[in-house]
């Protein structure tokens, strides 16, 4: 089925016909620029028909090209049939850090020493693509924790935005809590009270930072069914749930 984006735009097919209506005609000195005396007399060899013939071939190719143009920018496209996307039922979010011990080079990817944020990504990505029929969304958490991608099906935006995030971006310490509360609130919000509540919690180091403690975060994220579940990314010591 064929419809337009921007059915709007075929109000601009009736353009051309105001403009003659309004704007005044143009007088015969005008018409040409340059006159050469000695080629006026061909205009009376000029058959009358042929002239008025070449006038109509004119008016209409003018005619379709405008059509055409302004069918174009009305934007056609093509619907096909509908799909029906496979749906598990599950609400997965991920919290990443990144802070700034997120920079330590103590991983190997592909023969050559990556910081612990590039490994995470390695990781979180290939998580990501085979999650089909999850509901994914993302948190980016450094002193403070935020809702990067809320829960989505569209896997490849949700790569973007984490392949596009950098270590800094919400500042140099850990707010563990605040992000794992931050989950809990968006899951609430958002979330489908009958189906699987995860929150994938990717991190380096202890809690430094921010207003709410991990373990009281914990216990929030019991009341709602969340289950947390925490990979840590070259750190020697943890402290979360």
């Amino acid at each position: 089925m064929w419809s337009l984006a921007w059915p709007w735009m075929l109000l601009a097919l009736p353009l051309p016909l105001l403009a003659r209506r309004l704007l005044p005609p143009v007088s015969a000195a005008q018409e040409a620029g340059l006159r050469v005396p000695s080629l006026s007399g061909f205009a009376v060899l000029a058959d009358r028909s042929e002239a008025e013939q070449l006038l109509n071939w004119r008016f209409w190719l003018a005619l379709a090209a405008w059509l055409l143009l302004v069918l174009a920018a009305a934007r056609p496209e093509r619907i096909g049939d509908e799909l029906e996307v496979p749906v598990s039922g599950r609400n997965l979010m991920l919290a990443v850090d990144l802070s700034g011990s997120m920079d330590a080079k103590d991983f190997e990817l592909g023969n050559r020493k990556v910081d612990r944020l590039t490994a995470t990504k390695a990781v979180a990505s290939d998580f990501i693509t085979r999650r089909k029929g999850d509901r994914i969304g993302l948190i980016l958490f450094g002193e403070r924790a935020y809702l990067q991608v809320p829960l989505t099906l569209d896997r490849e935006t949700v790569n973007i935005l984490l392949m596009e995030s950098f270590i800094g971006l919400a500042g140099e310490k850990t707010a563990i809590g605040d992000a794992i509360t931050l989950a809990v609130k968006r899951i609430h919000d958002q979330g489908d009270a009958g189906g699987e509540q995860v929150l994938v919690l990717l991190t380096d180091g202890a809690n430094t930072a921010g207003a709410v403690d991990p373990l009281k975060a914990a216990e929030l994220a019991a009341q709602i069914g969340l289950r947390i579940y925490t990979i840590g990314i070259g750190a020697e010591q943890l402290e979360v749930p």
